[in-house]
């Protein structure tokens, strides 16, 4: 199968610059989002990381009026209809995207492939509420998409050999490395990442070190660019928690229960970089 135009649902930050990495690639993109508020911040969003680009040298005006151009936004899913390949990047909630995905399937035509951005939930229960099954399938970028370079692919037990070619060429035409993994709870990159996440938290919850002298261990030591706290502050203590919450609940391991510190935090409303206070303040 040809992918020439391809559809983003759900425009967050990860929504955001997934539909900034397939108009770079050169598809013609729909960006769908129910919240105009939401929908005008994140072309808001790309325009100005382009714009920056430009202004640095590093991208000249015309790629960057070419991109823009590729981009079309809509607050209706309808308009997905004739897209080749449509994937999903709304909030972590199973029922929220069955829902979404059912009304795809009825939208959509029959060649169009399904992918789910989850991180951890299970791909297997979004594809029933479909009768696609053979074209349905995680396709996992990182945050922020248009930096990192792994794609990584979740296959199911329904997904045909077909679509998991077809996934794993348009995975390299964005210019990402591509890896395929099984449908279970985080995949390859979240099953091994949240516990360290999560030992971080707890790290500071007993007292052992404080926020700083942690998150500056792990960029001296090991070379990451964030600190754990610092990273769990840019992907939302909200999502972290959800994550850590699913894969304790399939696997009953205690490396991934959460911390209570993590939950008071999400009780109180601190969520990370998008409501200016987490584990840093960012106001």
């Amino acid at each position: 199968m040809t992918i020439t135009t391809v559809g983003v649902l759900g425009l967050g930050q990860m929504g955001t610059g997934v539909l900034q990495v397939f108009a770079q690639s050169g598809y013609q993109v729909i960006g769908v989002e129910s919240d105009q508020g939401q929908l005008d911040r994140a072309i808001g969003s790309i325009d100005k990381r382009l714009s920056s680009r430009v202004e640095k040298g590093k991208m000249p005006q015309e790629d960057k009026d070419n991109i823009m151009g590729r981009i079309t936004v809509s607050t209706k899913m309808e308009d997905m209809g004739d897209c080749d390949l449509v994937e999903e990047a709304v909030p972590e909630d199973m029922e929220l995207k069955k829902k979404l995905f059912g009304d795809l399937d009825k939208i959509c035509k029959k060649e169009t492939i399904f992918g789910s951005n989850t991180s951890c939930l299970s791909v297997t229960d979004m594809a029933v509420a479909t009768n696609r099954g053979d074209k349905f399938l995680g396709l996992h970028f990182h945050n922020p998409a248009p930096v990192m370079r792994l794609f990584e692919i979740v296959r199911t037990i329904m997904t045909s050999e077909e679509t998991i070619e077809t996934a794993r060429k348009f995975g390299e035409s964005l210019g990402k490395t591509v890896v395929v993994a099984p449908d279970v709870g985080g995949f390859i990159v979240t099953r091994l990442f949240t516990p360290f996440l999560l030992g971080a938290v707890r790290m500071l919850e007993e007292g052992i070190a404080t926020r700083e002298d942690i998150d500056i261990s792990m960029k001296m030591a090991v070379n990451h660019p964030m600190g754990p706290l610092e990273v769990i502050d840019f992907i939302g203590l909200d999502t972290e928690l959800s994550i850590a919450e699913t894969l304790y609940e399939e696997t009953k391991d205690p490396k991934y229960a959460p911390p209570l510190l993590l939950k008071k935090m999400v009780t109180a409303g601190w969520l990370g970089r998008k409501c200016g206070k987490g584990f840093y303040d960012y106001k």
